[in-house]
């Protein structure tokens, strides 16, 4: 299968902040043909069951408009979401407070929303990079008007899908190489190279210990390029 970057190349980045003028901790991240749009907002108050533990909260919501794909992705009815769309929600979640000190987040949680505008693979990764940009312009702006008292981010935050198409390793799958991929993995790592999450499945033969590693090591070479995209877009907006 031919693609049109190298095998252990991303595909094009292209991230704008302040996308929305009424929400500056807006995110238009591009990677490839897949766009998502995330948001952060700061909201005063956490969850019931954390009033009294001294932390606050992160979490966010995911979804896909009905334009993102071909045939038309259909809307949730009656407030009912599909388990894969809990599933990415939680996985942004889980990755967000995996990097956040709670403690320093006291009586807030930050909520995320990340909405897909077109789909081509990747879309909870992509997510999940937006998520941790969105994150720190909301962060920063806090801090600013002295709603939090110092950053709770601890660490950087990336993710990335890497595969086996036809015996070659890949990185950054799209939807065709994705869809046709014998091995699928979409790993997400602190700036540190400590790994908060790993998602692999076997779609076809089951593969060994040896592809595993060289697939993670894959995922850590695009991670610290998109941490480095990620820096500079920050540097140029604060």
């Amino acid at each position: 299968m031919s693609r049109k970057h190298a095998s252990n190349s991303l595909r094009p980045l292209e991230i704008r902040t302040g996308y929305l003028e009424n929400r500056p901790a807006s995110v238009l991240y591009s990677c490839g043909h897949t766009r998502v749009l995330c948001v952060a907002s700061m909201e005063s108050g956490v969850p019931r069951w954390l009033e009294e533990a001294g932390k606050g909260w992160a979490t966010a919501e995911y979804d896909m408009l009905p334009g993102a794909t071909v045939p038309r992705y259909s809307r949730q009815r009656d407030g009912k979401i599909s388990g894969r769309t809990q599933e990415i929600q939680r996985l942004i979640g889980r990755s967000l407070r995996g990097i956040l000190d709670l403690k320093k987040l006291a009586g807030w949680t930050l909520r995320i929303d990340c909405d897909v505008l077109q789909a081509d693979g990747g879309t909870r990764t992509t997510s999940i990079n937006a998520a941790f940009l969105a994150t720190c312009l909301a962060v920063d702006a806090a801090v600013k008007v002295g709603q939090l008292d110092a950053s709770p981010i601890r660490e950087e935050l990336g993710a990335i899908s890497v595969g086996l198409v036809d015996g070659n390793a890949l990185l950054d799958l799209d939807y065709r190489e994705d869809s046709s991929a014998d091995v699928d993995l979409n790993v997400v790592q602190e700036g540190s190279g400590k790994l908060l999450e790993v998602q692999g499945t076997a779609e076809g033969a089951s593969y060994s210990r040896q592809d595993l590693d060289r697939l993670l090591d894959l995922a850590e070479h695009g991670i610290r390029e998109i941490l480095e995209v990620g820096r500079r877009t920050l540097q140029s907006c604060r």
